[in-house]
């Protein structure tokens, strides 16, 4: 659907210089105004110039910075990137310890599933609970790789 749309607005783009048209406006009693390509009693027939379109050269970034705008010393900055830089190895470090963290309770929570008690004091496993609780624990897992594979994306920034 969006592949015919984009190939519709492209013919028709093509098309363009072609399509000189004679335009007409007509203003009725209540003052709407139409504009027609066929004219009706009371229009006017428009004197537009032809459409040319010409190329325009690919748009330059407009990064010029403004005059007023407030500028760090190289020092200040230094600074601020060395504190980024601290505080993303602290994090890294803290993640990957969540992660090994996250790790032993998904191999624990296989190895030990938790036994539901019942009326009786007889104890039984629920399937349901069971893989639910590991899905949560992968969960956690994932979200800490992640966040791991995160910060370094971030510190490599700084190479």
């Amino acid at each position: 659907m969006m592949m015919s749309h984009y190939l519709l607005v492209f013919l028709c783009t093509g098309y363009i210089g072609w399509a000189q048209a004679e335009v007409y406006k007509n203003i009725d009693a209540d003052g709407h105004v139409t504009y027609s390509s066929t004219p009706t009693k009371g229009s006017k027939k428009l004197d537009l110039e032809p459409l040319t379109i010409v190329p325009s050269p690919a748009r330059a970034r407009n990064n010029a910075t403004p005059p007023n705008f407030l500028k760090v010393d190289p020092d200040t900055q230094k600074n601020r990137d060395n504190l980024r830089h601290k505080i993303l190895k602290e994090e890294l470090s803290a993640e990957q310890k969540l992660v090994e963290e996250a790790r032993q309770n998904l191999i624990n929570g296989k190895e030990h599933p938790k036994i539901l008690k019942d009326k009786d004091d007889k104890g039984h496993q629920n399937a349901t609970k069971y893989e639910e609780n590991i899905k949560a624990l992968q969960w956690q897992v994932t979200l800490h790789e992640q966040n791991v594979e995160a910060l370094k994306t971030e510190l490599l920034k700084f190479k």
